[in-house]
């Protein structure tokens, strides 16, 4: 993909041992941001407290001066599904490409911003981070952190 206007986004799940890859379109881009849109094309995926569905749409928000990315996400009638947010270490932005590793820490935001849900904290310290990383650990959960604050105040991402 040489054209700016798209990119390759590889999200890396390390403790999964996989990598899940798919075309973005380039919303806009900052020295240390991005913003793309993709589009859902898996199958429906029911979590419980969200749907993805085919149709949906994803405006994903990537940083390398964070721990953390953020995914809006829209169905195919144009509503306003919830944000979806995967704790991670810094990304890569690469003119072409886009990789960020997941730390397996996820918060879900409702589109009123009214309810945040911790995802997945068991999952996050079962990887021993506390006790062979502590930096990562700590720099996690500040993370997660900075994600509630930014959710509850509606600044950016959160502000759609």
């Amino acid at each position: 993909m040489s054209d700016p206007a798209w990119v390759q986004v590889a999200l890396l799940k390390p403790r999964k041992r996989q990598t899940v890859r798919y075309p973005a379109e380039v919303l806009w881009r900052t020295a240390t941001s991005i913003a793309v849109r993709a589009a859902w094309s898996r199958g429906t995926v029911d979590l419980g407290y969200l749907c993805f569905e085919p149709g949906d749409s994803l405006i994903e928000y990537f940083y390398s001066d964070r721990w953390f990315n953020v995914f809006a996400i829209y169905g195919a009638d144009g509503r306003h599904k919830g944000w979806y947010c995967n704790v991670t270490r810094p990304a890569s932005l690469a003119a072409a490409e886009v990789v960020s590793e997941d730390l397996e820490l996820d918060l879900f935001v409702t589109p009123d911003r009214a309810t945040l849900l911790r995802l997945d904290v068991d999952e996050f310290e079962s990887c021993g981070f506390a006790q062979h990383d502590p930096a990562t650990y700590r720099a996690a959960y500040a993370a997660l952190a900075d994600l509630e604050a930014l959710a509850r105040a509606g600044a950016a991402p959160f502000d759609a």
